[in-house]
């Protein structure tokens, strides 16, 4: 079979489907002004927010454009009605297994409210993680121009399980993969060695630059990109008020700037970003365009609270 070439325009008739493997997730966003204050009481505005990676990514990419995005992804009883509704409201076609021993995935989102609105996470996976290939079907495959998979699933056995049976089954069909690596924390965790393993099916990968970083121990992102596309087709790094890098072969060929933004809420503008990039592939653009598609986003996504697009409606 002829590789698909990272970025090219698809054709194929009626193959205009984006599908999304990964986290469904409930949010607690805690936005707080200046550091925590050990032992006592710290004032914060708090919501609880439908999210995951996967799942906003999912969001973003119908957003953005995408008229037929679906989602692949595990939750628990406790929340799977409500997560399905925020989905089927976001343009997303959810199909959520329901676990039938594990609660939803929670994170609470820590967001300090200064001028950079930066957070942090405190992470349950519960259900989300426990995707297992048994939920997998090939026909899942049907008319999709793009498989888009979560880096979470990299980061528990059953998940990475279904990951690679999902990345075999698009090989196979001819069907191009991206790849977030997610989280900087567990990536350290996994092991860069089994992730740069993993990662040599992809055709898109997608990572933060700390994630760059942290694969190729180069500081500098343009060379960190770099490195990682003489590995996978196409590198495009997220470098959030920095835009974005776009490299293939070894050499960066352009520098995205990223759209002017008043950041509140930081939550979310990598998966924005990988949305609309993604959304705008399957519409034909080249891999630079969809890139300042995806800085866009960002610049949205950075100004609301939580990280999801807002609901039409």
């Amino acid at each position: 079979m002829e590789p698909h070439r990272a970025g090219q325009a698809v054709t194929a008739g009626r193959d205009r489907a984006l599908l999304v493997v990964g986290d469904v997730v409930t949010d607690v966003v805690a936005r707080h002004q200046g550091p925590l204050a050990a032992g006592t009481d710290t004032a914060a505005v708090i919501r609880t927010v439908p999210g995951g990676a996967g799942a906003n990514v999912a969001c973003w990419a119908a957003h953005a454009g995408c008229a037929d995005v679906r989602l692949l992804g595990r939750v628990g009883a406790d929340s799977a009605a409500w997560h399905e509704r925020e989905l089927v409201a976001a343009g997303v076609r959810p199909r959520l297994v329901v676990d039938p021993r594990a609660a939803t995935g929670t994170v609470i989102c820590l967001v300090d409210v200064g001028a950079s609105a930066e957070r942090t996470f405190l992470t349950d996976s519960g259900a989300s993680l426990r995707l297992e290939p048994a939920d997998w079907s090939d026909a899942a495959l049907d008319g999709v121009a793009r498989l888009h998979l979560s880096g979470y699933l990299l980061f528990s056995e059953s998940s990475r399980a279904l990951a690679a049976v999902a990345l075999a089954a698009a090989r196979a069909r001819g069907v191009p993969v991206s790849l977030d690596p997610a989280s900087a924390g567990f990536l350290r965790e996994l092991g860069v060695d089994r992730f740069l393993a993993f990662a040599g099916g992809l055709d898109v990968l997608l990572p933060s630059r700390d994630e760059a970083y942290l694969l190729t121990g180069l500081p500098d992102p343009a060379d960190a990109a770099a490195k990682l596309s003489r590995h996978i087709p196409l590198v495009v790094a997220k470098l959030g008020a920095q835009g974005a890098l776009v490299a293939r072969s070894g050499t960066v060929l352009t520098h995205v700037p990223a759209a002017p933004a008043t950041p509140h809420d930081t939550t979310g503008a990598g998966d924005a970003f990988t949305g609309a990039f993604l959304a705008a592939l399957v519409a034909g653009a080249d891999p630079e365009a969809a890139a300042a598609r995806g800085c866009r986003a960002g610049a949205l996504a950075v100004e609301a609270v939580g990280g999801r697009p807002p609901v039409p409606g």
